[in-house]
């Protein structure tokens, strides 16, 4: 959600914001817009993957019929969910930079709360880096992504082609200079129509392996026990390191390491 129109601060993040459920709604508008692009240039098959905070933001019930939806968590492959190798490209909606990025609404990559820097290969990464990442994994390249002017610029400088939706511009970490939703949507729209109709030219992120997480945390006490690990290394006193076999096995500790938690039931 960091990277709809409008969102500036957490007041239209979550639960808890005076300003969330408006955007949910204005959330669900901006998939629309990306679902009505693609399909207007010829896409069949759709997956959406409610990819923010509890994964249960998107208003379902305004989804096309012949749209399948991924909800909450825990999953595999995290934001981009249910990937394989069948699909011909990603659109990444309402996405923001990186937590090691000086400029950006939002900027966090992942946690905001917990984690300083996230690195693949000794490079820092977003959600949006991450995300191609994965896909290219499974051959699928990222075509599309929306957000603020430097989350796109950022996964499209680090990636390569895409097409991008810049629905604001960012002033500060909350403060924008925003389009409305429906100018907003209006861009994303023919963005998604413009992908998917050079679809061809995109290509997929692949990863160098074997490949090298490193996770730098805001406290200590993560780091140490992670640290019992034998397969985790602890490179200075917030940081730990994990290499992977490829950027799936990457993803899978990823995941356990960000969510686990013994006291979870059922």
């Amino acid at each position: 959600m960091e990277g709809l129109a409008g969102v500036v601060t957490e007041q239209q993040l979550g639960p808890s914001g005076f300003e969330y459920g408006r955007f949910r709604e204005f959330m669900t508008n901006e998939a629309l817009a990306a679902i009505e692009g693609a399909k207007q240039s010829g896409a069949t098959e759709i997956v959406v993957v409610d990819a923010h905070g509890n994964g249960q933001n998107l208003l379902i019930e305004k989804l096309p019929n012949d749209v399948k939806l991924i909800r909450s968590w825990p999953r595999k492959n995290h934001m981009v969910s249910g990937i394989d190798d069948s699909f011909d490209g990603v659109m990444l909606i309402g996405y923001h930079s990186s937590t090691t990025n000086m400029e950006g609404v939002r900027a966090h990559t992942f946690s905001s709360a917990k984690l300083t820097n996230v690195s693949i290969n000794e490079k820092p990464v977003s959600e949006g880096i991450w995300a191609a990442m994965v896909t290219g994994h499974y051959n699928v390249p990222v075509i599309l992504i929306s957000g603020d002017n430097i989350a796109t610029k950022e996964t499209k400088d680090f990636v390569g082609d895409m097409e991008m939706a810049v629905v604001k511009e960012a002033y500060g970490f909350h403060s924008a200079k925003s389009l409305t939703p429906a100018a907003a949507c209006q861009v994303i729209k023919e963005a998604s129509a413009k992908a998917v109709k050079r679809i061809k030219d995109f290509k997929p992120y692949k990863v160098p392996t074997p490949v090298t997480l490193d996770v730098s945390f805001k406290n200590y006490r993560p780091v140490e026990l992670l640290s019992y690990l034998s397969i985790v290394k602890r490179t200075d006193s917030h940081t730990i390191r994990f290499v992977g076999d490829d950027m799936i096995k990457v993803s899978d500790f990823f995941i356990f390491m960000e969510d686990y938690n013994s006291d979870l039931e059922p």
